[in-house]
């Protein structure tokens, strides 16, 4: 379990593609420190499993349905990825709750940018709708944010950036068109019932 509170950004240092996965290998700081082969990362809001520590870099599993459903397929090597190592039991709760198992695949459609002021537009399929609300949470790509305006054919939904979210994460980098990992938010899922 994570709470979308982004620790650092990790840099790609290679993509090595085997039959049905690839291994993805990073480098961290912070998020490597202490960590232990078989713990839980969220890069860029999907948990996958570390395999293999040497010098600070982190190596992954990334399997077929993990490739084939997320921007996890598009990771290239020197791109940054959002990283978060999962809580602790006792630590403070700073975003919302967050699995790492991404729902769909959201593609900007807007980027509005005033003094102090930036805006995603997001677009997601149909089907996700009924778990997005106003003001209530939502993950995109590892980051807990507030769902701002709504609007539907096609389904959108707004959320807002300050500054120093834009500072450490990856969405200084994102331009119109791109894709994004959206994960709802998981009390949405059992308020109506289901998986």
């Amino acid at each position: 379990m994570f709470t979308g509170i982004v620790e650092e950004l990790g840099v790609i240092q290679s993509v090595e593609e085997k039959a049905n996965l690839c291994v993805v290998s990073l480098k961290a700081g912070k998020v490597a420190q202490g960590i232990k082969l078989g713990e839980s990362v969220l890069i860029d809001g999907v948990c996958l499993t570390v395999t293999k520590i040497k010098a600070g870099v982190l190596s992954f599993d990334v399997m077929k349905e993990t490739l084939d459903k997320t921007t996890l397929r598009t990771l290239k090597r020197g791109g940054k990825v959002n990283l978060e190592r999962a809580m602790q039991s006792g630590s403070r709760f700073g975003g919302h709750l967050v699995t790492g198992h991404v729902d769909g695949l959201g593609k900007i459609t807007h980027i509005l940018c005033d003094r102090n002021y930036i805006e995603f537009q997001i677009e997601v399929p149909a089907a996700l709708k009924k778990f997005i609300v106003a003001k209530g949470s939502i993950c995109v790509n590892g980051i807990s944010l507030t769902v701002g305006a709504m609007s539907d054919r096609p389904y959108r939904f707004s959320v807002y950036m300050i500054p120093f979210t834009m500072q450490v994460t990856t969405m200084a980098d994102k331009k119109v068109g791109d894709l994004v990992n959206v994960e709802v938010d998981i009390l949405a899922r059992y308020v109506l019932g289901q998986q």
